[in-house]
């Protein structure tokens, strides 16, 4: 049992995925454990009196005043840093970690030796990046597993019985912000766009928060050759002596990149004499789906997986062997020559963007929360794509007036309804609209929650008004 957490007197700050986890191993450590949180209703209840059987202090319906005697303050990611609570922790000197950097310090607890972690963030791609990953690791024979934003806690992964000799890891922003000793074996960042600006106050604050995770990286910082911004992140990184950058393009690779050759991923990072000699890593073919996005995620994975001397072999087999999660840009059905394409996990618009540009005609099903975004931008790059458009969800007018500006001969179906029964008249008209040899492609640019529990939901609906399509 570590010193430093006997005896000790610990806020949780909030339930649910994260805080229940922490609150239980903190206990299981001596630690004096109380939790605070913001909501008061069943949920809660429920969660409170599973920790009070234990013996955890819960506070329900405040999660902003500091409790007496904290001595560290342990939180779920999402809690803003400008809460009340954090600022009565800065004045009173109490440091703020989140549930990652507790995972991190508590690896090896149990005397094995902790295991390494590949680690992943990014504005989009970040899980099937990471599963992909944990796919080319389990090829190779290693012992691992896929957590963190992932929906894995990395709490139940550093202290479980289960031994890894190694960590696939997604980090959201909102994680990077709370985990400052975290020092991973390599890192990438796949891209990086506006998003969760309300959180983090500007977009030189969040980028600064991705960029936390080359910090201290060991042998690899993965990035993106086509978005600079995720280059100077690794120039800004204060590294280990002797690690290096590694660049991904779907362009032909330069020396200590992977890249595209003939229909091939290939590697001249991991190879000797970088210079003139290339290791032939898969098939684009091999990646599901080809999508260019896609295999951009799939050649980061590659490097982070080659970063740990992973065979090109290893990273083939992975990649055949890897399911992409539903929603993600996933083919529900071909009907009547139109191909129906649900990515719904196309929230914000720079997934939007990647989605619409692998392929060449599209009526294109979006709208929902936009959160602040703006689409003329996004448009204006899918005009010539575009057969048509079909806007659903509580935000669409931003979309339609972006079309209106940059795509006026686009033919536009605004359906005023938030019901999710609009989702059978979106499909409707998209077919009406379409051409045999298009696509109709859901990745609607914005968040679900304005007609539907969560962009799962909305997918399947999608779906489901595909097959009645067919029917």
């Amino acid at each position: 049992m570590p010193s430093e957490f006997t005896g000790k007197h610990v806020t949780v700050a909030g339930l649910g995925v994260s805080g229940v986890p922490a609150a239980k191993v903190l206990h299981g450590l001596g630690a004096h454990v109380t939790v605070v949180n913001d909501g008061d209703d069943e949920r809660a209840r429920a969660q409170a009196a599973e920790l009070e059987a234990l013996g955890v202090t819960v506070r329900l319906g405040d999660g902003d005043t500091l409790p007496e005697g904290t001595e560290l303050i342990v939180t779920a990611p999402g809690w803003k840093p400008t809460k009340p609570l954090f600022t009565a922790a800065g004045q009173a000197g109490v440091p703020v970690w989140g549930d990652v950097e507790l995972a991190w310090r508590l690896r090896g607890l149990d005397g094995r030796k902790p295991a390494p972690w590949l680690a992943v963030t990014g504005t989009n791609g970040k899980t099937t990046t990471v599963q992909m990953l944990a796919s080319i690791l389990k090829a190779a024979g290693l012992r691992t597993a896929a957590v963190g934003n992932i929906g894995v806690s990395l709490l139940d992964a550093v202290t479980g019985e289960e031994e890894y000799d190694v960590l696939a890891v997604e980090l959201s922003s909102y994680q990077l912000h709370w985990a400052p000793s975290l020092r991973a074996h390599s890192a990438a960042v796949l891209n990086l766009a506006p998003d969760h600006l309300d959180w983090h106050g500007s977009m030189e604050a969040y980028a600064a928060d991705k960029g936390r995770i080359y910090e201290g990286n060991q042998i690899a910082c993965v990035y993106n050759v086509a978005d600079k911004a995720t280059e100077d992140l690794v120039r800004a990184a204060d590294v280990e002596e002797g690690c290096r950058a590694i660049g991904f393009t779907l362009g032909t690779p330069g020396p200590s990149q992977l890249g595209v050759v003939e229909g091939l991923l290939v590697d001249r990072a991991f190879v000797e004499d970088r210079q003139k000699n290339a290791q032939e890593l898969a098939e684009v073919s091999d990646v599901d789906p080809p999508a260019p996005h896609n295999i951009a995620n799939a050649l980061a994975a590659a490097g982070l997986a080659r970063a740990f001397g992973v065979s090109a072999a290893a990273v083939r087999d992975g990649l055949r062997a890897f399911t992409p999660d539903a929603h993600r840009i996933a083919h529900v059905a071909d009907v009547g020559g139109v191909a129906y394409v649900d990515d719904s996990k196309a929230t914000n618009t720079h997934a939007t963007e990647a989605s619409l540009a692998a392929y060449e005609s599209i009526v294109w099903i979006a709208g929902g929360l936009a959160k602040g975004a703006t689409f003329d931008e996004l448009v204006t790059g899918a005009a010539k794509r575009l057969r048509g458009a079909v806007l659903i969800g509580a935000d669409r007018a931003l979309i339609r007036e972006a079309l209106a500006r940059h795509a006026p001969e686009v033919p536009v179906v605004d359906l005023d309804r938030t019901d999710t029964g609009a989702m059978l008249q979106a499909v409707q008209e998209a077919r009406r609209l379409a051409r045999p040899g298009d696509t109709v492609l859901l990745a609607p640019a914005c968040a679900s929650m304005d007609m539907f529990t969560n962009y799962n939901q909305r997918g399947d609906a999608f779906a489901q008004a595909v097959r009645e399509l067919g029917a």
